[in-house]
């Protein structure tokens, strides 16, 4: 065991150092965290929606909420809110993205965010086009559709438009192309920037001036590039915009590699691996967690506004960012609160005992810091093993129960300080198996723990041998 931590120690710590510390991808990850105020306050109208309209049929034969006064209205206010959050996540997510890129540089985080925003929009298809064959009209009919602009003969109709910001364009589809579109765009502006190559103004000048002249060369010449790239792409490829061969070629292929047992179980290993060694595996892992699970995850939110578990069951992902707070994260990373049960069950160290007590208040909103520095977990070889099997174990789990339909894929984005339970019950919209299945995964993982937990009575220095036992 000792000969392995010296391993990690030399080869994986300084590895796992240079990606936490990597300006990118630390961007990169505060750019999802800069858009949680708006995908929370999405995620708590899509819950309420999901209580108030979506679960009551379950229990009630003929309850509509959308006819029944006030409840009616909150539903309103809700698809109000989600309008202006969830259902342009991309959007809201691009900007973010700009403005810490620009920030890792040092230079202005506004028009930062606002050329990634610009660039990324840009590639959007403002019009729209469907028809319908098959049909029966008569001649009046026909000259007044076409008379209103569309085009209409006896048997078809064809409809067309243009000025149109589509939502499937700026949701959580969106993610991918404003990964890349906003990064090339950004770096443009910051590299033109840096090196100075800015309208200077007078001193006397105030400075948000300043500040935006300053900007509008590096600005241009980065929309510039990124729009004749689009008139390039559009050339060799005319009947998709960017954003839709990049969906379809890149983001879907990947969203679905993410959906095998095999990258599920090999994200929740590293995210204890790098936990081991002190390391906070959720944000160096970000990119990973929110770049492809979290997208998914949005996705899921998204079908569930539009028609509920079981249009996410049919359309969306099974395992998604919140799957691993459900299910094996409970009490946070490690899933420590078993931990915290075990020690206060079977220890007889006095340290560990009081490390538990301290630790079982803030372990119940998923704060585990306490007991991960404080018994310590991290670099603790007795610790080493159940800390990467017990998550492990426990993601099969819910995976498994997911995948096997015995409950509900998550659909809701709920925070990650909601006590365990909980937390799943209302992630997965309200399904009462979900907290049976995170019961399950949470026995396992305490049996798991148990004989480590009595083994580490041996290393007491204040027990004898006699005492241990």
């Amino acid at each position: 065991m000792q000969f392995l931590i010296a391993w990690l120690e030399k080869y994986f710590l300084p590895l796992a150092g240079k990606i936490g510390g990597q300006k990118h991808l630390v961007a990169l990850r505060d750019a999802f965290i800069g858009t949680i105020p708006a995908t929370m306050a999405g995620s708590v109208a899509v819950m309420i929606n999901a209580l108030i309209r979506d679960l009551p049929p379950q229990f009630f034969d003929g309850y509509d909420g959308n006819s029944i006064p006030v409840i009616r209205e909150i539903i309103a206010v809700n698809g109000y809110v989600w309008s202006g959050t969830l259902a342009i996540a991309g959007l809201i997510f691009v900007f973010s993205w700009g403005y810490n890129l620009a920030k890792a540089y040092g230079v202005d985080q506004l028009s930062g965010g606002i050329v990634s925003t610009a660039a990324s929009i840009a590639g959007i298809t403002f019009s729209f086009s469907g028809g319908i064959s098959g049909l029966k009209l008569d001649a009046t009919t026909v000259d007044a559709i076409n008379a209103a602009g569309w085009s209409a003969t006896a048997d078809s109709i064809t409809a067309g438009g243009w000025g149109w910001l589509p939502l499937n364009n700026l949701d959580a589809n969106l993610f991918f192309t404003a990964m890349i579109i906003g990064f090339v765009a950004t770096m443009i502006y910051v590299k033109l920037m840096l090196k100075d190559i800015t309208i200077k103004l007078p001193d006397s000048v105030p400075p948000a001036i300043s500040k935006a002249f300053a900007s509008i060369i590096p600005a241009t010449a980065a929309l510039y590039v990124v729009g004749i790239f689009y008139f390039v792409f559009s050339k060799i490829v005319p009947d998709m915009t960017f954003l839709q061969w990049l969906q379809k070629t890149v983001a879907q292929p990947l969203l679905g590699l993410s959906q095998g047992f095999g990258a599920v179980i090999l994200v929740a290993l590293f995210v204890q691996l790098f936990w081991f060694f002190g390391i906070h595996g959720p944000n160096v892992l970000a990119p990973i967690l929110e770049g492809v699970f979290g997208v998914a995850q949005l996705e899921n939110v998204n079908l569930f506004q539009q028609g509920g578990a079981d249009l996410v069951i049919s359309k969306g992902y099974m395992w998604v960012r919140g799957s691993f707070d459900a299910y094996a994260w409970y009490g946070g990373s490690g899933g420590t609160i078993v931990l915290i049960l075990a020690l206060l069950l079977f220890s007889k160290r006095k340290d560990y005992r009081t490390v538990a007590n301290l630790s079982i208040g803030p372990g119940i909103f998923n704060i585990n810091e306490p007991i991960l520095f404080g018994l310590p977990i991290v670099l603790n070889p007795m610790m080493f093993i159940p800390f990467l099997l017990a998550p492990v174990v426990s993601v099969s789990i819910g995976y498994w129960a997911t995948m096997w339909g015995l409950v509900n894929p998550v659909s809701q984005q709920v925070t990650w300080v909601t006590p365990p339970f909980l937390l799943s019950f209302l992630a997965t919209g309200a399904d009462w198996r979900a907290p049976i299945v995170t019961l399950v995964a949470m026995l396992v993982s305490f049996a798991i723990w148990i004989p480590f937990v009595i083994s580490a009575n041996k290393l007491d220095p204040d027990l004898g041998p006699d005492k241990s036992e």
